[in-house]
């Protein structure tokens, strides 16, 4: 992880030796996630997010910027409306840790305090890491799944991954330098474990304790009757899971003499 964000300052850095403004910027909002647990609602939020930015704006048009996410994401399968999904009875809650060097396009020409233009829409695209870690509460206790390897993994797997960020968004210039935006925007991390849930019910001999064989399978929790047999599928067979997060942000833009010369 520190490599990688060394690297990410470095790019960032190197891109912005002829930029124009600074601009620092903090966002909250909701998070949510889908993925076993949540296979089709796209905006069911499960926690809130919050973020910090830097960024540089070239222009006008294009802005780099580093940001930071901290969220909280989860789901269980008793509140589903699906009597399959409540009988399996899986549950997880993982905060993610995001940080990603992102880039940024405005369909109008915007610089706060600046250009004619008080509001414009955007998109953005990066790229950037994801730490997460889900758990689950089990008599009174809270556990870490990925140890545990609920479904039989040889080691556990890497509770960081890879992401791609990206979304759009709107944000209008209410005063001087200052900004105010809210965005909407999915994240495609390289990993099918936010929740812990990935391929098909193992045997439970081979599982490494008691605990890894009760958060395994809890179909039978509420009944005594457990249905999951080994091989079975306990996920559904997604490639990998996202997450979503939608803000608001307010932002300020250090924009220099050299800005308003250039732009007159």
């Amino acid at each position: 992880m520190p490599k990688f964000a060394a690297i990410i300052l470095l790019i960032f850095v190197s891109f912005s030796v002829h930029a124009q403004t600074w601009e620092l910027g903090g966002s909250v909002g909701g998070a949510g996630y889908m993925g076993d647990l949540n296979p089709t609602d796209p905006v069911k939020f499960s926690g809130p997010s919050f973020a910090g930015y830097v960024k540089r704006n070239f222009n006008g048009y294009l802005s780099a910027k580093i940001n930071y996410t901290y969220a909280r994401i989860g789901a269980a399968d008793s509140t589903s409306s699906n009597q399959q999904f409540r009988d399996r009875n899986l549950s997880f809650t993982s905060f993610v840790k995001e940080l990603a060097v992102i880039g940024e396009f405005n369909f109008m020409n915007y610089i706060p305090d600046v250009t004619h233009n008080r509001y414009t829409p955007y998109i953005y695209l990066g790229v950037g890491v994801v730490g997460f870690n889900p758990q689950a509460t089990y008599n009174g206790q809270t556990y870490d799944l990925a140890p545990l390897r609920t479904e039989g993994e040889s080691k556990p797997y890497s509770k960081m991954a890879l992401t791609i960020p990206f979304g759009a968004g709107f944000k209008y210039n209410f005063s001087g330098k200052w900004t105010i935006m809210a965005d909407a925007g999915y994240r495609q991390p390289h990993t099918d474990y936010l929740d812990d849930i990935s391929g098909v019910y193992p045997n439970p001999a081979l599982l490494p304790n008691n605990i890894s064989r009760a958060l395994s399978d809890r179909s039978g929790e509420k009944t005594g009757i457990y249905t999951a047999a080994p091989g079975a599928m306990r996920g559904d067979g997604r490639t990998h899971d996202t997450y979503f997060f939608m803000q608001f942000t307010l932002a300020f833009t250090f924009v220099t003499q050299r800005c308003y010369f250039e732009n007159e």
